[in-house]
């Protein structure tokens, strides 16, 4: 990796020393771009590349823009052997010390483009920062994505390969339109956009070159040109989205290997539209999402192909699912998760208060709580788990515990705890459930707080310890760990499923068993009956509400076979020298 510095300069003569004394420390070849400016300017740049041996001047005879003085900048590097280039605007804005951090992220991955994300102070004139929201807006359209959150800022990092091609096969704009176009464009052209935080300042002396009427007009027009752009690709886009859907390449993966589907931005845009516009703000952006999942998530469609065909298995003609099972079935599923991600942002943001849930058996939690004695919930990926909020008893603050046996909603979770800090609601993350995490929730249950388990699925960290038990007429199977873990705290355990049932929240509470300890010698049979009657309750209920279970992935698939599968990748990965084989030994 070959990398220097590309400095855009337009009569910046307060700020381009400095600058170019903060650069001297990282030793990096520079090509400073004098963009036409005037002769008092041209002057001092010719100064600075005097003392400085590390910089080159290049000449514009006229003004001809940034983005034109940034693109002879990155030309020039690149025909010079260099791999990559920084852009470093001149005036002073950015913050030079995050340097060192975007060049490891860019040894790391040279492929993809770094880009400064802007943490702005008091300085920022409000107009310019509101006017970047607007171009968010419309870069999210063209990208059908909210991969890239920010395309304005000039402090990134070129991987100059990628960039010749693009400039080779694109006429870009040569001013403040250019930052925008060559990153959607780049995007297009397959290259990763990754973001690093970065503190932005506007100099009170600082000089800005935003032409307001002119500019915002060039970068208006250029977005029109990138959205037709973006209608003309699309069909292409689709085809091959769809194409490697159909590939099934999460097919056969253990549920919880899969990555989240939704990036961090993109559902933070969903709860934030569930904040100011409700219900009805957050459908019109949701619905379109979900049918995009739907059409291009084959493992998770086949799933619920799978359960539901089950379900009519048992119960021909369920009024839930139509005659004969379709494809709108399936879309109907995917909508009810949607829904039910609405219902988790309503009880997070407490819009669910407890005149508005059914729980008919409260009082015999409540009678445990009032005891200053812990339990353990038994629950499950059917209905809505972020419903036990409502087990807060007369309003008295309840801490519940919830067991998060994967990351594989880590965005979600995140948004979530941003839109209610102060939630009594405890997320703890574990990759499996060992000693130390039996002791952490020892503690939990001596302070009278309850410990929320779900007990319909698998770790990939304990693929093998399960017992298989018949659910909907199949084998599946069930983890031994909530069970073993239930027995070690030694307390009172409940099963609840939360379920939306005619317009209303309904909360199952039943008694599970006073304790699940017990003597070592007869341990297998009573994890056997407990997985029994745990497998029993959820195909219950899951019988009466199929359109709310969550588990899209094959259920039914045995755990013999994630194995098989693991140990002939390492195989594989130990014969071929694949370096991630080598470091996972």
């Amino acid at each position: 990796m070959r990398i220097a510095l590309v400095v855009p300069n337009y009569n910046h003569r307060g700020a381009i020393e400095k600058t170019l004394e903060r650069l001297a420390s990282f030793e990096l070849p520079c090509y400073l771009v004098n963009d036409g400016s005037d002769d008092e300017t041209r002057f001092l740049l010719i100064e600075l590349a005097e003392k400085y041996p590390w910089v080159t001047l290049l000449h514009h005879p006229f003004n001809r823009g940034k983005g034109a003085a940034v693109m002879t900048g990155l030309r020039t590097a690149y025909a010079d052997g260099f791999t990559h280039a920084l852009q470093v605007d001149a005036d002073g804005q950015h913050d030079l010390g995050d340097i060192p951090a975007m060049i490891e992220r860019a040894e790391s991955e040279p492929e993809a483009l770094i880009s400064g994300l802007p943490q702005y102070d008091e300085s920022v004139p409000k107009g310019r920062l509101y006017g970047r929201y607007i171009t968010h807006f419309w870069v999210w359209i063209e990208t059908l994505s909210f991969d890239i959150q920010d395309s304005m800022c000039g402090f990134r990092i070129y991987p100059l390969a990628a960039t010749e091609k693009l400039f080779l096969s694109h006429a870009l704009g040569e001013r403040m339109d250019f930052d925008i176009e060559v990153l959607v464009r780049l995007y297009w052209q397959g290259v990763k956009v990754i973001h690093l935080p970065t503190r932005v300042i506007y100099p009170e002396d600082g000089v800005s070159h935003f032409q307001g009427l002119r500019d915002n007009l060039r970068i208006s027009l250029m977005h029109s040109k990138l959205f037709f752009g973006m209608l003309l690709r699309q069909p292409k886009k689709l085809f091959y989205k769809l194409k490697h859907s159909f590939a099934g390449s999460n097919q056969n993966k253990h549920w919880s290997s899969m990555t989240e589907r939704g990036s961090y931005w993109g559902i933070k845009l969903i709860a934030e539209s569930y904040r100011f516009g409700g219900h009805w703000l957050c459908r019109a952006i949701m619905y379109p999402v979900i049918v995009y999942f739907f059409l291009t998530g084959t493992t998770a469609r086949a799933a619920s192909t799978q359960f539901l065909t089950q379900v009519k298995a048992r119960q021909p003609n369920h009024p839930q699912l139509g005659e004969p099972l379709s494809w709108r079935d399936s879309l109907k599923h995917f909508f009810a998760f949607g829904n039910a991600a609405l219902d988790r942002i309503d009880a997070w943001c407490d819009r669910i208060k407890l005149e508005q849930v059914d729980f008919p058996n409260r009082e015999m939690l409540a009678n445990e709580l009032a005891a200053g004695n812990g339990a353990v919930l038994l629950v499950s990926h059917l209905g809505n788990l972020e419903l036990c909020r409502a087990i807060s008893i007369h309003q008295r603050k309840v801490k519940v515990n919830v067991m998060v046996l994967t990351e594989n909603a880590e965005n979600f979770n995140k948004v979530l705890k941003q839109l209610n800090p102060d939630s009594a609601l405890n997320l703890i993350q574990v990759t499996e459930l060992g000693p130390s995490t039996s002791m952490l929730l020892q503690q939990k249950i001596e302070n009278g707080e309850l410990v929320v388990i779900a007990g319909d699925r698998t770790s990939s960290q304990t693929a093998g310890r399960v017992i298989y038990q018949d659910f909907l007429g199949k084998q599946a199977p069930f983890p031994q760990g909530p069970f073993i873990l239930a027995g070690l705290l030694d307390c009172p355990v409940y099963t609840m499923f939360c379920l939306r049932q005619n317009g209303r929240y309904h909360v199952h509470l039943e008694h599970f068993a006073t304790t699940l300890k017990g003597p070592r010698a007869g341990r297998s049979e009573r994890l056997e009956l407990a997985v029994k009657e745990f497998s029993s309750r959820l195909e219950r209920f899951a019988l009466s509400e199929p359109l709310q279970w969550f588990n899209f992935y094959d259920f039914w698939r045995k755990d013999e076979e994630f194995q098989r599968e693991n140990a002939q990748n390492s195989d594989c990965s130990s014969n071929t020298g694949d370096p991630k084989g080598q470091s996972s030994k």
